[in-house]
Formats: C-alpha cells, structure tokens, sequence
C-alpha cells in the first residue's frame, strides 16, 4: 500500500538515527538530521512525533539491512522489531520497509561531491543515508506508476 502524501524515511541505528523527507507532492527532498538516542527508543519516538508534527507525512519508511545477496542481515530482526513499534505507535501511517544496501556508501559520495570531508561526512552521514533510501523508494514507485 502505497499512501499519497509525504514521506519520512529513517537510518535507523542502535544509537543513532538519520532521517529525511519530502513533501506531498514528493518533490522538495531533505536530510533533516541525526538523533543520538543511544538506546533509549522512546527518545527516538518522541523526536519522531516531533518530525511528523511540522509536516504531512503519510509513510514511514524504514531501511531494512540486507546481505549483498538479498538475504536479511543481523540486524532486519531489530528492524522489524522497531518498525512493529513503529506501526503500534503510529497506526494511522502506512510503515514500510525498504533495502538500505549501499545507502551509506552513495551517502558519503554526495556529500564528498558536495564538498564534505572526515568529520563532515561522519556527521551528516546518518541523515544522508536515509536520503538516499528515500530517493530509491521514491524512484522504485515512479516507475511503477508509469
């Protein structure tokens, strides 16, 4: 199911989340920075509720690691635990899970491309990454709605 209407998507870490968005026309995309939560997900949650406060979101969209050949990663068993609190939180949002492979490496390309270096790049690579993520998902259902 897909939602009309804008979209967050989340690099979500164990201690430490990125995230970004665009808007209901899903043109207008940005990183909207990093949380450091360190464990605590109802931090996490309550900075989510913020995010979703100051814009019209109808999707969450969650990276989902994965091994290079598809299968879930380690971690996917976290993520689904997370995305389950996710849709019991939020249940009026449509919460998808999306392939995050090479969503870090591609982050740190463009904002090298941009001019960002060591530090720079380690700051905003969290949020960058979930830009990417949204910028795959949001590609992947243009050409399905073509």
């Amino acid at each position: 199911m897909t939602s009309v209407g804008g979209v967050l998507a989340i690099d979500y870490g164990d201690k430490k989340c990125g995230f970004a968005s665009t808007d209901a026309l899903r043109i207008a995309r940005e990183p909207l920075g990093v949380l450091r939560h360190e464990g605590r997900v109802e931090l996490l949650l309550e900075h989510l509720e913020r995010l979703l406060a100051e814009r019209d979101v109808a999707t969450l969209l969650v990276g989902l690691p994965l091994h290079m050949d598809g299968r879930p990663g380690a971690r996917a068993a976290v993520v689904a635990g997370f995305v389950a609190r996710l849709r019991a939180r939020f249940p009026a949002l449509d919460v998808q899970e999306w392939d995050e492979r090479l969503t870090s490496k591609e982050a740190e390309a463009r904002l090298r491309a941009l001019g960002r270096k060591g530090r720079e790049i380690r700051a905003e690579r969290d949020s960058w990454s979930a830009l990417v993520l949204l910028d795959d998902w949001l590609r992947s259902h243009e050409t399905r709605s073509r």
